[in-house]
This record gives C-alpha cells, structure tokens and sequence, in this order.
C-alpha cells in the first residue's frame, strides 16, 4: 500500500512539473503566431483603387513597412476597379456602412461627392500639422471640408509640354523659343508645313487644354463663392483659342479617344504622329508605360504662357484623394500607413520613383532637383535628369488648382457633352454661345437644386 501511494505521490509531483512546462510552450507558439501587436500574423488591409499603377506604389510601401515595421506588420490587399463601378461601390458602401475597404483612392473630379453632409471619412488633418507647409497647399485645400483633410493627395499635376524632339527637328523648331501660346503657334505652321504633322492635341472628352488655359488667366469654372463663372471673357478666350488650333491655324487635332489620357491615343501618340502633348506633370507615367517606341525622343518643357494676361505660369490638374473610411477595421492603422506611403519625405521620393509623378510635398522637389536619382523617368526622357529644375523654374514652388465643389461633375459633364462636343468637334457653336448656354443650364441646376 505505500508503496502504491508513493508512485501516486511521484506522479502528482511529475504532473505539477510537467503540465506548467507544456502550457507556457503552447503560450510561446500563440506570442510567436500573434506577434506582438496581438495580431495572429500581420494585420490585412484592403484598398481599391481605379488606377492600376497605383497598386504599385502602395505594394512599394507595404515593402518599406514591413521592413521599418517588423513587430506590426501589413498584408494589403489592393483591388482595382473600372473608375465608375469602383466610385459607384464606394459611394453606396458609405451610405449604407457596410463593405467599405479600409483605404480607397479617389478621383478629384468625384471627391465632393464624399463630402458632402457628415462625411464617413477619417479626419486626417493631425497627419500634416506638423509640417503642412512643405505640401503644396492647393492640393490639400481641394481634399478639404471646412477646415478638415479627408483626402492624402497623390502628386501636384502640374501642367507641363511633352514635345517630340525628332518631330521638332526635322521642322527646324527650337523648343526653347516657346515661351508664350503665340510663340506655339508659330512653330506649329512650322512643324505642319515640313512634316505635315499636327503640333498639338487637344482633349475633347476631358478638358486638360481648357482648364490649364483658364487656369493660367487665374480663371476658373466658379469663383471663391461658387457661383458660376464658366462663361467669362477669360474663358472665352482660351476656348476659343483651342477652337482656331483646329480649326484657324490647322494645327491642332482631337486624338483617338477623344484625349490624350486613352489607350486609344497612347497608340497614336507613340507612332510619332504629333509632335506635343500638353498635359499634367504625371502623363509621364502614361509615356514610359504605353509609349515605349518614344524612349530617347520626347522633352519635358514648360507649358507656354498667355503673352497678356497670365497669372499663373501652370496649373494643377488631375488628381486622386486617398481616403480611410470610419466603418474600417483598423482606421487608426489605416492612418499611419497612408501617411507613410504617401505623407512622408521618403514616400514623396518613391512617389517619383515608382509612379513618376510630381511629388504633392513641393519641398522633395529642390531635392530631386539637384538629385532625381536613376530611374526609368530619367532615363525616359531627353532631359530627365533635369525635369525637377524644369518643374521648379515653371512653377515658383506652388500650384495652382481649380476649385472643386459638388457641382463640379455636373459642370464636367457639360463642358464635355456640349461645350467642347459643339465647339471643337462639330463647329456648331461658338465659344461664347456653347459656354453661355452650358453656364445658364448649371446656374438653373444649383438654383432648383437638382
């Protein structure tokens, strides 16, 4: 009998030392598993976006995250849609507060539409408090609502000129002689007499030409108080100015697709059949990306200048507001990674080097100035090693950007179904009537309120 109860008493002992032992080994294996942001491996964040090239830029930072991040890691998972189905998907999961993603990408010419009543969006002003002033200060205005930023902007837009230098050659223009739309001109007789090549495009269905026209006059679409102004003298002028490149001085086309910015046109424009495109700073991307035959042959310039009148030396266009809805998961995350992909110095830089667009922290660009790095931009282009000098010679270290309300889409929709449509394409109108009729229809929408 003692004997059996000395073996009970030496295995209730081993068993006091030996389950202790296994429990701390299973707590190890789940500290190990969880990681020490409590997580069960790295934390999933989801964005959409409508861009592709996008992806590419947040894959980057997900990289440099997890790297300067080991003990609170991301897996991002990045969906991109059509641009309507993915803005259409986004507006009906914020009214309904079910199946937003945790971050999304937003076009300017929608954000308004997000904006309006109480947006179900993340305040992330206290992102840049501390240094708003090294951003270029427009780009986060249109991202704003009565004092809040909702949106991190993507890049500064501006407008620059993208001139075929094996074109220009050939008909004896000296790029840096343009200085003024006039001085355009005059090399586009050239350019169309001895290549019979058309010197410029000009945007039908977007409004690239116009807005950078009226842009650089200091005009605008509507004024401080949104009320419209679409059909002022300003900007009469400069449509009717791109009314006589096509139409006067025959010198100017509509592309395939109906502007630049199309697949459609990438082709055209990469078969060397027009020696300029007019577009914002980030159409480099679209050159190095879609139009590979123009390697070596294409120069970045300042956009020419009104010889009278002009205010602004470029304007700021395009653009995408990335925002963090309130219904994520991980909001507070949600915030930090943004800002490290897209508010920080470093992502600045990445911003150029992965998507070759102009950063939206003017102060990186004295940087890239004087060291833009070796990358397949600079290689690109026949100066890109000096696109940043260029860019900060045309611009005095600021942008200016049209204002952004939610009318916006609605006078988009018109300047591109009727004002351009009957100006530019058919010649049925004026410019002073097409843009008189399509300011009366808007006034009588935001009258009614429709």
């Amino acid at each position: 009998m003692k004997k059996f109860l000395s073996i009970i008493l030496i295995f209730s002992i081993l068993t006091m030392i030996i389950l202790p032992g296994c429990g701390a080994k299973d707590s190890i294996q789940n500290a190990e598993q969880e990681g020490s942001n409590g997580n069960k491996g790295p934390t999933e964040l989801t964005l959409w976006t409508f861009v592709g090239l996008h992806g590419n830029l947040y894959e980057d930072a997900v990289n440099r995250w997890n790297k300067t991040h080991p003990d609170r890691p991301i897996k991002l998972k990045v969906t991109t849609y059509p641009y309507q189905e993915m803005h259409d998907k986004l507006a009906m999961a914020l009214q309904t507060g079910v199946g937003a993603p945790d971050i999304a990408d937003v076009e300017i010419g929608r954000f308004p539409q997000y904006l309006e009543g109480t947006p179900q969006l993340a305040d992330l002003t206290d992102l840049v408090e501390s240094d708003r002033d090294k951003f270029i200060q427009s780009r986060l205005e249109i991202y704003s609502k009565e004092g809040k930023l909702y949106g991190m902007p993507t890049h500064g837009g501006a407008v620059m000129a993208f001139y075929n230098k094996e074109i220009l050659d050939e008909a004896g223009v000296d790029p840096s002689k343009i200085v003024t739309w006039d001085d355009f001109v005059e090399a586009g007789k050239l350019v169309k007499t001895k290549t019979g090549k058309p010197m410029v495009t000009i945007g039908r269905t977007a409004f690239w030409d116009f807005s950078t026209m009226i842009g650089q006059q200091g005009s605008d679409v509507f004024d401080e108080n949104d009320n419209v102004i679409l059909d002022n003298d300003r900007n009469v002028r400069a449509l009717q100015f791109l009314h006589d490149m096509i139409y006067k001085y025959q010198i100017a086309v509509i592309p395939p697709g109906g502007q630049p910015d199309t697949e459609e046109a990438y082709g055209w424009i990469n078969e060397g059949n027009v020696a300029s495109v007019i577009m914002p700073f980030w159409f480099m991307s679209r050159f190095v990306s879609y139009m590979s035959d123009l390697k070596g042959k294409i120069l970045v310039a300042p956009v020419p200048v009104w010889k009278d009148g002009n205010i602004y030396p470029t304007v700021g266009l395009g653009g995408t507001g990335t925002v963090v809805p309130l219904q994520g998961k991980h909001v507070d995350l949600a915030k930090e990674f943004l800002y490290f992909a897209k508010g920080t110095p470093e992502a600045n830089i990445e911003i150029w080097n992965v998507l070759g667009f102009d950063p939206p922290r003017w102060g990186v660009w004295e940087q890239l100035a004087n060291d833009p790095g070796d990358n397949e931009y600079t290689q690109y282009f026949v100066n890109g090693k000096d696109i940043f000098k260029i860019l900060l010679s045309s611009t005095e270290g600021n942008v200016y950007s049209l204002r952004s309300n939610k009318w916006v889409p609605t006078a988009n929709s018109l300047l591109a179904t009727q004002v351009l449509y009957e100006v530019l394409e058919t010649n049925e109108a004026t410019p002073e009537q097409a843009l008189k009729k399509a300011a009366d229809e808007l006034r009588r929408e935001i009258e009614t309120g429709e």
